[in-house]
């Protein structure tokens, strides 16, 4: 007989992974069918070894200015891409163990293979057709295998992978994915990146620091098209000081590959074409869902563009069958995906009082340098539904911590209704805003109003009184500048 459950997670990426933790949490039988490695892909092979190759990166840049801090150091410091690469590697290895753990502490079973839903409730479990991969350790104890599992709630957590576009499909050799760029075998001379989102810009940034010819192509106007528009501005003024060559509202319409580079022929605004050589891609135009080979179509479930179609609650059209992460729709992002993944099983487990997932209060951070982080409307998008809004901005150039760290070129700009003071949005660039953005995204999830961000205290000195004397900007009362 089937083995039962009260609840089948498909994927242990970041939304699988702690679904499947708070339904543990619950009291809930729980399993997770995985098919290639405990944590997906943020933990294996996005969010988490992105951000060490960018940590690298950002003490070897540091290390390159050393006067500018009064600082001497004889001779050159240099990267060891091997080293850079597996200390990335080690990262996620660490981590990947510890969701085995989390399994193991929360009772929840690991079912290895391929999943189908065959029907509400039931799920087929099949050989993964992928090899297990480093950093996959030693599989934790009393796996599952194949075979057929019942539950009355299955969550679909299937993440996303890179799409292609025709005719410039990756081949792992001269166009690269980010699992390519992540452990190259050498350091390209040349590189170019097509696509400005999140991925292609933190690679942009990484290869650079690293010495490499960087050009990135963008087909939208401005780098980083989903930040609000004066932001990515200043970001690419920043980028481009460090020497990444920039080209927006452009397309590369083709790529002749040779023995050991390519060459993309790139088709700017004005419609030329102008041929730029480099010794290898990275294809970066986004990602599309994990939605096929799951049963999915065969049961009716409402798909939209490649995902799955859910209400706030993971719900989809079709009782008994959920969806979170990056197979239900953007933004996709790890931490979206985790808090639809414990708004899920909280509804499914009948706790009052919960909160369907609010995308509009979803944090967006680019880890690139300098780093931009955002949450809520754009000034453009404010202005487009109508809002009366009020503006306030403040410079890094005028904040005392960011002098003494020696980067002052930034600016956190805020968005108020001018009517009754919410705050609409929230952008920052420059140093370390990735951990500031929170304290913008808490304000708007309690609803907090100017004058109370206004009566705040900041710490002095720090970077973050730059949110303060923005908003006191936006009033016409800042201090500092």
């Amino acid at each position: 007989m089937a083995e039962n459950y009260d609840v089948i997670i498909i994927g242990s990426g970041p939304g699988g992974y702690v679904a499947a933790v708070r339904a543990g949490q619950l009291g809930l039988k729980t399993a997770i069918v995985e098919r290639e490695h405990l944590g997906g892909i943020c933990l294996n092979w996005g969010c988490i070894p992105t951000k060490a190759l960018l940590r690298s990166a950002e003490i070897l840049d540091h290390s390159n200015h050393l006067k500018d801090y009064g600082l001497v150091l004889e001779g050159k410091v240099s990267a060891d891409v091997k080293a850079v690469v597996a200390r990335s590697r080690g990262v996620s290895a660490r981590l990947n163990q510890g969701v085995g753990f989390l399994m193991k502490k929360n009772k929840v079973d690991v079912i290895w293979g391929e999943a189908k839903i065959t029907k509400p409730g039931e799920i087929v479990v099949g050989k993964s057709t992928k090899p297990v991969v480093e950093p996959q350790h030693p599989l934790p104890k009393n796996v599952k295998g194949e075979g057929t599992y019942t539950a009355k709630h299955i969550i679909v957590a299937t993440g996303a992978r890179p799409r292609a576009l025709p005719g410039i499909e990756p081949d792992g050799k001269l166009i690269w994915t980010y699992f390519e760029a992540l452990k190259p075998d050498f350091l390209p001379k040349s590189l170019l990146v097509m696509g400005s989102g999140a991925i292609g810009i933190e690679f942009a940034s990484f290869y650079r620091s690293m010495g490499v010819d960087v050009t990135v192509v963008e087909v939208m106007p401005t780098i980083m098209p989903v930040e609000d528009a004066e932001i990515s501005g200043i970001a690419r003024k920043q980028l481009e000081k460090r020497g990444l060559k920039i080209f927006t509202k452009a397309k590369v319409t083709k790529v002749d590959k040779a023995a050991n580079s390519i060459t993309a022929h790139v088709e700017t605004e004005d419609g030329k074409v102008q041929q730029i050589v480099a010794d290898r891609m990275i294809s970066a135009v986004g990602v599309q869902g994990n939605i096929e080979n799951l049963g999915l179509e065969a049961l009716g479930v409402k798909t939209d563009r490649g995902c799955v179609v859910i209400d706030g609650y993971g719900k989809t059209n079709v009782p008994g069958i959920y969806a979170i992460g990056d197979v239900a729709g953007p933004p996709m992002l790890a931490h979206k995906a985790e808090h639809e993944g414990v708004v899920c099983i909280e509804k499914i487990a009948g706790l009052p009082n919960v909160h369907p997932t609010d995308k509009s209060k979803v944090p967006g951070c680019t880890y690139c340098q300098p780093q931009v982080a955002s949450v809520g409307l754009t000034e453009a998008k404010a202005k487009e539904l109508g809002c009366d809004i009020r503006v306030g901005r403040f410079s890094f150039v005028a904040n005392g911590k960011a002098i003494a760290l020696g980067e002052d070129q930034g600016l956190c700009k805020v968005i108020f209704d001018k009517k009754t003071g919410e705050l609409l949005g929230a952008h920052m660039v420059g140093a370390e805003v990735t951990e500031l953005i929170q304290g913008f995204v808490v304000a708007m999830n309690l609803e907090t109003t100017e004058e109370e961000l206004m009566h705040t205290i900041f710490p002095h000195p720090t970077v973050s009184e730059t949110m303060k004397e923005a908003v006191l900007d936006a009033y016409g009362r800042v201090l500092n500048a």
